[in-house]
C-alpha cells in the first residue's frame, strides 16, 4: 500500500481515462515512436508524480519527441499489487511501489526491517549499493527490470491517543493497526503490543471510535488522511524506512533502444534525487504543522526499541528468512543487528 492515498479501482472505466487522457496530450505526444504508461498509488501533488512528470518531459526533449510517458497517479490503474502484476505481464510498462508489498521476491521488503536505518545517509549508501543492486538483481530474474534509484516514501511513526509512546514498556498491550505484513506484526508483537491488520480506508474510523489504540505511518499520511484529530502524540520512532522501486516490464525494457534506455535512466535518476530532498523538506514543514493543530511529538531512543527486539529474536528470526546473504548486506550498512 502507498502511503499517501486510499487505492480505488477504476474497473470498467479505465478504458475511457485512458482514452481521455490520450485526446487531451499534444499531438506531438500521440505521434511519439515509445508510448509507455506508469502507474503509481502516490497522489497528483505528491513529490512521487510531479518528479516523474518532470523526468517524463526532459526525456520526451532529449529523445526528440521519440518517448511519451504518460503518469497515471492516483492507483487510476489499479492497486498496487494489481500494477505490480500489470507490469509483471507487459499489460503496463512502469510502475512504483515498495518491495514489500508484494510476495514474488520475498528479500525485495529487507529495507522495512524494523530499526535497521539509523540515518538516510545509511539507507541511500545501502539502497544505491550493494544491498539495492542485490535486491534489483533477484526482481530482474522474475521478469522485472528495476531503476538504479529508489524514490523515498519516508519513515513510519507511531501514533497514540492516550499517552507518547516513549519506551517498548509503552507498547505492552497497545492495539497497534499494522498493514497486513508480517514483518510489521512479528515487529510490534516481539514488542508486546497487538498488531491488528486493518484497511487503510477504515482506519480513521478505527481510532476514532478506539478499536486501535494507535498506528504507524510516515508523516505525509498522517497529515493528508487527517488522522492527528483523533491521535494526540506522534512518536518520530522512524522504526521502518521504506521506499519506491521503479519497475519495468523487463522484456519491454530490453526493447527500447539502447540510447532510449540512457536517456530514461538519466532521467529518472535525477527525478528520484530531487524527489528525496523534497520528502525531507516536507517531512520538516509537516512537523511545524502538525504541532500547530495540536500535536504533541517526541523521540523515542530508538537503541531501547532495537535491543528489545534483539532479546525477543526478532532480528534472528528474520535473518533466518532473508538468508545469509542479502542479511550481510544489509549490515555492512547498518552494522550488526
Amino acid at each position: 500500500m502507498a502511503t499517501f492515498i486510499t487505492r480505488r479501482h477504476l474497473g470498467a472505466g479505465l478504458a475511457g481515462v485512458i482514452a481521455a487522457s490520450a485526446a487531451l496530450r499534444p499531438a506531438a505526444a500521440q505521434s511519439a515512436k515509445f508510448k509507455l504508461r506508469y502507474g503509481t498509488a502516490f497522489p497528483a501533488d505528491h513529490p512521487g508524480v510531479t518528479r516523474i512528470k518532470e523526468a517524463g518531459e526532459a526525456i520526451a526533449k532529449d529523445t526528440n519527441g521519440q518517448v511519451d510517458l504518460q503518469v497515471y497517479p492516483n492507483s487510476q490503474l489499479g492497486s498496487e499489487p494489481d500494477m505490480f502484476s500489470q507490469t509483471r505481464t507487459g499489460a503496463l510498462d512502469f510502475m512504483s511501489t515498495s518491495g514489500a508489498n508484494q510476495t514474488v521476491v520475498p528479500v525485495g521488503s529487507i529495507n522495512v526491517i524494523a530499526f535497521a536505518f539509523e540515518s538516510y545517509a545509511k539507507v541511500w549508501a545501502a539502497m544505491d549499493g550493494d544491498l539495492g543492486n542485490h535486491v534489483r538483481a533477484q526482481f530482474e530474474k522474475v521478469g522485472m527490470f528495476v531503476m538504479p534509484k529508489m524514490l523515498d516514501n519516508g519513515y513510519r511513526n507511531i501514533t497514540s491517543s492516550a499517552k507518547p509512546v516513549n519506551t517498548p514498556d509503552d507498547l505492552k498491550g497497545f492495539k497497534i493497526r499494522v498493514p497486513g505484513n508480517q514483518l510489521w506484526v512479528t515487529m510490534f508483537k516481539a514488542l508486546g503490543a497487538g498488531p491488528t491488520p486493518i484497511n487503510f480506508g477504515e482506519l480513521y474510523a478505527a481510532l476514532q471510535t478506539h478499536v486501535v489504540d494507535g498506528q504507524e505511518n510516515p508523516l505525509a499520511l498522517i497529515s493528508s488522511a487527517k488522522l492527528y484529530e483523533v491521535q494526540k502524540y506522534i512518536a518520530l520512532s522512524e522504526h521502518i524506512w521504506d521506499g519506491h522501486h521503479i519497475f519495468a516490464n523487463l522484456k519491454k525494457w530490453n526493447s527500447l533502444p539502447a540510447e532510449v534506455r540512457a536517456v530514461m535512466t538519466k532521467h529518472m535518476d535525477t527525478a528520484a534525487l530531487k524527489q528525496r530532498e523534497d520528502i525531507v523538506g516536507l517531512n520538516k514543514n509537516l512537523i511545524e504543522t502538525l504541532t500547530k493543530a495540536g500535536v504533541t511529538f517526541n523521540r523515542p531512543d530508538k537503541q531501547l526499541f532495537r535491543n528489545a527486539l534483539k532479546t525477543a529474536g526478532f532480528y534472528a528470526e528474520w535473518k533466518e528468512k532473508f538468508g545469509a546473504e542479502p542479511w550481510g548486506l544489509l549490515e555492512k550498512y547498518t552494522g550488526a543487528l
